[in-house]
């Protein structure tokens, strides 16, 4: 009998708390309505008016804190520090966008990161962006049973909407359960919002998703890459520059060629986002290959891949281009990682292919 008692208080008592939470839920919701209304009678009664200036602000102010109170109960956090979450807005489609204000801190924007900063912070972290991928590709399925990925982030000094747009579509745009972790790998910055504000972000927007590692000396491209891949606990690692957009699909037909053969790195389809006004600009499928200054460039895919006329189709390449590849965890320490004496940038693009 006093277990019985014992337990109906027990749900008399969650009971009382449970309906009180919801009260306080509904006198919420009935606030924002009332704000709603009121400012919406505001409207009404005085346009029929001459509709002063100090009116038109007042109701300003009120549909602003609406936004606010609405912003906080869904856990904005980008909008404090000028930055854009969610549809809409400039650059969807990945279509060119342009500001109206050409200031002096958009020039000097341009001059320390070398691409529109200003516009970066206009354009929504989730932007959507053109899926350019052959019909074929689209067609394409794959193994349920993939391995997960560490993305690996690295940068220095760079615009935070950037970085942030680099990391939402990682997450926007790989399945939650081939996604590990994303690591972000700070190469010592002196940008001062790349530290508070960057660490409050990702901590309270991806609680548990994303990881800073920082430098406590600039080491360079590099050893930066080592660093994350040290940091990194799936199976397999991606590592990228902090500046890209990821599209729908990447991730699965990367994870089963290594998941077919673990000795493969996988490069990427990489398309331009434009410097000025970030536009997606398509590239057309190119193998990588390099030069006898052993300077890496495009180059025309081989007759073997042409002839199968099958764009989905893998390309054997010899090096590298660009800021991205996959590879599996292990095997990468086992070819030995990168050389971490290399000290000038476009040395790994050929290295990693004579290591493979």
């Amino acid at each position: 009998k006093i277990k019985t008692l014992l337990t109906v208080n027990i749900l008399v008592f969650v009971g009382i708390i449970l309906f009180s939470v919801y009260c306080r839920i509904q006198d919420r919701s009935q606030e924002l309505v009332q704000i709603v209304r009121s400012a919406e009678r505001r409207a009404r009664s005085r346009g029929a008016k001459v509709g002063s200036l100090a009116d038109r602000e007042s109701i300003l102010q009120r549909l602003d804190h609406l936004e606010e109170v609405v912003y906080n109960q869904l856990n904005g956090l980008a909008k404090p520090m000028g930055l854009v979450e969610g549809p809409g807005g400039l650059g969807q489609g990945g279509m060119a966008a342009t500001l109206r204000d050409d200031s002096h801190e958009s020039e000097t924007k341009y001059e320390e990161y070398g691409y529109n900063a200003q516009l970066s912070d206009r354009i929504s972290l989730d932007r959507s962006i053109p899926d350019y991928r052959p019909k074929k590709c689209k067609q394409m399925s794959y193994p349920d049973e993939l391995p997960q990925i560490s993305v690996v982030f690295i940068f220095v000094n760079e615009a935070l909407s950037v970085i942030l747009r680099s990391v939402h579509s990682v997450v926007n745009h790989t399945p939650s359960h081939l996604l590990k972790e994303i690591i972000l790998v700070d190469d010592n910055s002196d940008n001062v919002e790349l530290k508070f504000n960057l660490d409050q972000y990702v901590h309270k927007r991806y609680p548990g998703l994303v990881k800073i590692v920082r430098n406590s000396k600039r080491e360079g491209l590099i050893r930066a890459r080592i660093q994350g891949w040290k940091a990194a606990t799936s199976a397999v690692v991606g590592i990228d520059f902090a500046h890209v957009e990821f599209n729908t699909g990447w991730a699965e037909p990367a994870l089963t060629r290594i998941k077919e053969d673990r000795k493969r790195i996988i490069l990427p389809a990489i398309d331009n986002i434009k410097y000025n006004t970030f536009e997606v600009q398509q590239y057309a499928n190119a193998a990588h290959g390099y030069n006898w200054g052993l300077w890496c460039m495009y180059i025309i895919p081989p007759q073997d891949w042409l002839d199968k006329g099958d764009e989905s189709a893998p390309i054997r390449t010899p090096a590298m281009i660009g800021c991205s590849f996959v590879v599996d965890r292990e095997y990468f320490g086992e070819i030995g990682l990168l050389d971490p004496g290399m000290e000038v940038y476009g040395g790994e693009n050929i290295e990693l292919g004579m290591r493979v």
